[in-house]
């Protein structure tokens, strides 16, 4: 079935560059005007370099870091992180040797990927996050000092995000910038669900995070009928994707 039409924000982009900061009014200057109006955001930041994120991706540029969970404890955050590489252990090892990390723990190891617990004294790679009220979406993708990350919220709330990210004096760059009820009429609830597993587990990733016997697992139905319904749910991204820049 063709998808129905509908009206959507235009990317907004802003050069990598420390002379160029993406304002307020360009930010939402083809939003509805509804401030109730649900927007969700992906974003890519420049990482400051005096934080151990940035010094190990840079490090590493070819590995990931994908932060699954975070939590703030004072000056310190409690986290939850992967590392994806081709070999991850030497990364594995620099976050864990780093004087800004303690308490690390490994939770798994494989051949392409390490999960480990640790507690970092710098938070800063999402306190404004916090400081904004917008909770942060995990997980939090860094790679060669560049953190990629989603936020959801009411325009209200993104104006004051925005007024929050500008303050830091950061580098960033909004990738994309769409109503979430676009998203809701296109898929459906069984499509989306399988879509939001399959990218949390990495299986849209190169190389895989994850196989489709282990996301068939995940989503608790065989083998086929989730690469069915993944497929489907795919085609249909694709199709609005590309009619919207028509």
């Amino acid at each position: 079935m063709t998808p129905t039409p509908v009206q959507s924000i235009a990317p907004v982009r802003v050069a990598l560059d420390p002379t160029t900061r993406m304002t307020r009014a360009s930010l939402f200057a083809d939003a509805n005007a509804n401030k109730e109006l649900m927007l969700r955001a992906r974003l890519r930041l420049v990482l400051p370099e005096d934080i151990w994120v940035h010094e190990v991706s840079t490090s590493f540029p070819d590995a990931t870091l994908r932060l699954l969970t975070g939590v703030p404890m004072g000056e310190r955050a409690l986290e939850l992180g992967e590392v994806r590489a081709t070999d991850p252990q030497p990364v594995a090892e620099a976050i864990r040797s780093h004087p800004d990390i303690v308490d690390y723990e490994t939770l798994y190891t494989g051949d392409r990927r390490t999960i480990a617990q640790y507690e970092a004294d710098e938070r800063s790679l999402y306190a404004f996050l916090w400081d904004s009220s917008l909770p942060p979406e995990f997980p939090i993708v860094v790679e060669d000092g560049e953190m990629e990350f989603e936020v959801t919220a009411t325009q209200a709330q993104f104006e004051a995000f925005g007024s929050a990210l500008e303050e830091t004096g950061r580098r960033y760059e909004l990738l994309t910038l769409v109503h979430t009820e676009e998203d809701e009429s296109l898929l459906t609830d069984r499509q989306r669900e399988c879509l939001m597993v399959a990218q949390r587990r990495g299986y849209f990733e190169v190389p895989r995070g994850c196989t489709l016997v282990e996301l068939s697992e995940a989503l608790g139905v065989d083998k086929s009928t989730a690469s069915e319904t993944i497929r489907r749910g795919t085609a249909r991204v694709v199709e609005q994707f590309l009619t919207r820049r028509e």
